[in-house]
Parts: C-alpha cells; sequence; structure tokens
C-alpha cells in the first residue's frame, strides 16, 4: 500500500504532530524558568542547567538504537512506547522536589522524546504516497522548526499564569492524546530487515561517543579545565574509532555507515549539521544582542524574533510541492543560499537599527531555512531502503541534534572570545556555515533525484 488513504492520514498526522511538538518543546520550554525552578528547589544556576543538558543528553545518546529498534521491531511501536514514557516522566518532572529527583525525570523524559524523534519521519514515509511524501516531509520540518523558535514564548505564557510545574503538566494530556491517536491511526511498517541484531555493545559506544562529544563541546565553550576536555577528547577518539570499526563488522550497523555510503544521503547529513549549526548560532546569540545592546524588553525580543519562525511556516508548504518539480539539492541550496544572506545582513545591522530593519532581515533567514528543510529532509529518507527508514530518520534526527548542540556550544565560545562582540562574530559564523550548507546541497544536482 502506498501510503495511507483520506482521512485516516489526517489523523497519523496529528499522532506524529502533537508528539513532536511536545517533545521538541521540551528541550527550550523550561530555559526560561531556569532561575525561579533552580531557587524553588535550593540549587545554584550552574548545577540548574542540567536540568537542560539532562534532556538533550539523554536524547542524543539514545536516537540511533530507538531508531534500529524501529526498523527491527516496528515504528509504530516505538513510538507508542515513546509517548507513554514521555508522558509519565513528565508527570514525573512535575512532581519533583529536588534537583537530583527532577534531573533523573529529565534523563528519563528525553528517552521518551528520543524514542518519539527517531521515528517520526520513517513514520511518514509510510503515512504518505510516495509521489506527497515531500508535503508529508514539510509538514514534519514545519513543526519541528516552529516548536524549536517557540519554546521561550510557550513558556512565557505558561509562567505568566501557572507555576513552572505547569511547564510539564502539560505535557500530560498532549501526550495521552497523541497516543490515543497513534493507536488509531499509525500504521505498521511491513518491511522490516531480517538480518538486524540489536547490538547492545554498539549502543553503549554510542552513548559514550556521542555523551563525550557532547561533554567536551560544552566544556570548551564554558572554559573548563583543558585537561578535563583533553581527557575527554582522547576517550571520545579511542571509543569512536572502535565503534564505527566495529559497525563495519555488522551486516546492519547501529550507526548507518552503510547508508552513509550513499553520496546523496552523506551530503544531505553534512547539509543538514552545517545548516543547524547556523540556525542555533543565531538564534541563541540574537536575544543577548537585542537586550544587552539594543535595550529591547523581553516581550519586546521574543516578538523581534518572532517574524523568523513565521516565514519558516509559510514556506515549508511551499517548498514541499516545490519539490515536486525541481531537485533537492538546488532548492536547498537557493534557500541556504537566502539564509546566508539574512544571516549577514543581521550582522551588519546600523548601530541604531529600526523594527523594520531587524524584521526584513529575520524574514529572510525564515524563509530561506524553510526553503532549504523539507527538501533536504525528503533527501534523506527517500536516499534510504524502506527497510532502513529508522536508521535514516535516526540519523536525520542525530544531525540536527548535533548541529543544534554545536551551534550553542560555538555561541558561548564566541561570547568568551569576544566578549560585548559575541553576536556579531557568530552572525558571521552562521552565515559561514550556511554558505558551506548551501555548497552541500548544490552539489547533490550532480547526483540523481530521489
Amino acid at each position: 500500500m502506498d501510503g495511507l488513504p483520506l482521512p485516516r492520514r489526517y489523523g497519523a498526522i496529528a499522532a506524529i504532530a502533537l508528539g513532536i511538538i511536545v517533545a521538541v518543546l521540551d528541550g527550550t520550554i523550561a530555559n526560561v524558568a531556569l532561575p525561579t525552578i533552580a531557587n524553588e528547589l535550593q540549587a545554584s544556576p550552574a548545577e540548574s542547567i542540567w536540568i537542560i543538558n539532562a534532556y538533550q543528553l539523554a536524547i542524543i545518546v539514545s536516537l540511533l538504537s530507538f531508531s534500529f529498534l524501529g526498523d527491527l521491531l516496528g515504528y509504530r511501536r516505538i513510538y507508542q512506547g515513546g509517548l507513554l514514557l514521555f508522558s509519565a516522566t513528565s508527570l514525573l518532572c512535575a512532581f519533583s522536589d529536588s534537583l537530583p529527583m527532577l534531573t533523573f525525570a529529565r534523563i528519563m523524559q528525553g528517552f521518551g522524546g528520543a524514542a518519539l524523534m527517531s521515528v517520526n519521519t520513517a513514520l511518514i514515509r509510510i503515512i504518505y504516497p510516495q509521489r506527497h511524501l515531500g508535503r508529508g516531509m514539510a509538514i514534519n520540518a514545519l513543526i519541528v522548526a516552529v516548536s524549536s523558535a517557540a519554546g521561550p514564548t510557550v513558556a512565557a505564557a505558561i509562567l505568566a499564569v501557572a507555576s513552572w510545574k505547569w511547564l510539564f503538566l502539560i505535557n500530560v494530556p498532549a501526550g495521552l492524546l497523541a497516543l490515543l491517536l497513534a493507536w488509531r491511526f499509525l500504521p505498521e511498517n511491513t518491511q522490516k530487515s531480517q538480518a538486524q541484531r540489536f547490538d547492545v555493545l554498539s549502543a553503549i559506544m554510542n552513548a559514550l561517543t556521542f555523551g563525550l562529544l557532547l561533554s567536551a563541546l560544552s566544556g570548551a565553550a564554558q572554559g573548563q579545565d583543558y585537561r578535563i576536555i583533553v581527557a575527554e577528547l582522547l576517550a571520545l577518539l579511542v571509543i569512536g574509532t572502535l565503534f564505527i570499526r566495529r559497525q563495519l563488522t555488522l551486516p546492519v550497523p547501529l550507526l548507518p555507515v552503510d547508508l552513509l555510503r550513499i553520496p546523496i544521503f552523506s551530503l544531505s547529513i553534512c547539509t543538514s549539521v552545517c545548516s543547524f549549526l547556523a540556525q542555533m548560532l543565531a538564534m541563541v546569540s540574537l536575544p543577548f544582542f537585542l537586550q544587552s545592546v539594543l535595550g529591547r524588553s523581553e516581550v519586546e525580543t521574543g516578538l523581534l524574533l518572532t517574524p523568523w519562525p513565521l516565514a519558516t511556516m509559510i514556506m515549508s508548504p511551499i517548498a514541499g510541492r516545490l519539490l515536486e518539480r525541481f531537485h533537492a539539492g538546488l532548492l536547498g541550496g537557493i534557500g541556504l543560499a537566502i539564509f546566508a544572506v539574512g544571516l549577514f545582513a543581521l550582522a551588519w545591522l546600523p548601530a541604531l537599527p529600526s523594527d523594520g530593519d531587524i524584521i526584513w532581515r529575520m524574514i529572510l533567514c525564515g524563509a530561506g531555512f524553510g526553503l532549504f528543510q523539507s527538501p533536504n529532509n525528503h533527501t534523506i529518507i527517500s536516499a534510504a531502503p524502506r527497510h532502513r527508514s529508522g536508521g535514516a530518520s535516526g540519523m536525520l534526527g542525530t544531525a540536527r541534534l548535533l548541529g543544534q548542540t554545536s551551534g550553542a556550544a560555538l555561541v558561548a565560545l564566541m561570547f568568551n572570545l569576544f566578549d560585548t562582540h559575541g553576536t556579531h562574530a557568530s552572525l558571521l559564523l552562521a552565515g559561514l556555515f550556511s554558505s558551506v550548507a548551501a555548497l552541500f546541497s548544490l552539489s547533490r544536482m550532480r547526483q540523481p533525484p530521489q
């Protein structure tokens, strides 16, 4: 069967959308409330950062393992299990009365989020007919982009009327509704790899590799003792090398090195990492510039940042339809070039910019990013065999998280190196990464369309 019939398709997409919204939002929604949570739980600001880091770390170390299990056991089953775990641990987060308890709950919540993110695009591949897959990817890209950008705004709205516990409690009804929709509408993947076996040692090595990478990046950005960073990098080099060598010997590896041998797949992954690096460099550094340098309030900052996700919302569905007529490499290259122009324009804002000066640059960035993202995601998923859709989906999520995590760490490094000019340096670096991503994307045009 090529895709789900209507109206069942709408129910399946609603299940995907609700799950991904809560999982992505929870990566940033707690940021705004960190001072309040730290004060209530009697924790220092440095200790409270683990409320954010624990969630991100749990996702990045387990994402590929869940995507592998999706290929093995079924995407529907992994997604439903993720929703159940995410909802239950959100409740645990809300009722945590100490920092260790909340950190543990956030780790478990991260595992639930990883299960959701690991198979969402693989599910879209079997929900949509092949000829309309670009539209499905556009909807998914739209949800991820808007949820990522909307986290602080949603958090501020909740905190205006309720305590920080409601940042987590609100996930429970949303998660249970998504679980009900998933049970009713999501399809099983009929094509599963018969050669797959879950390798526990690979899963442990994968977690250590990405965990050490994330820890080293964060430590370098925050000025940690260089001896600790060097030790982490040496451990990363040894474990990472052994991990990759082991993957090369497996018929179906946890880290899909077999898929990375497909040129258009590996080029698309590189495009994704560079683009999300650029996005995070801009989105994390701009609020500091708007508030500290230009003296805008938190509300004004939120409003000035809003045109970016709005432009992405408008452009993503258009990109999904354009993909039915044009090569993804061309659309991605044009979109990322527009994105780079917007980033460089933000870096060279006039000394006293008006709201209009900022808004048109934000629109340019959001529109360029929206034009690139869904065609790129479509290429990553469709380049893989159907029974390896989970592996492709996991790599897509890993590329996004790796880019975002590295981008956030680089912002801290830019501020450490350039102090008050940290935002300017971050935006210039973001423009360079976007330009490199555009070159990666355009080089895909020499490959056959997927």
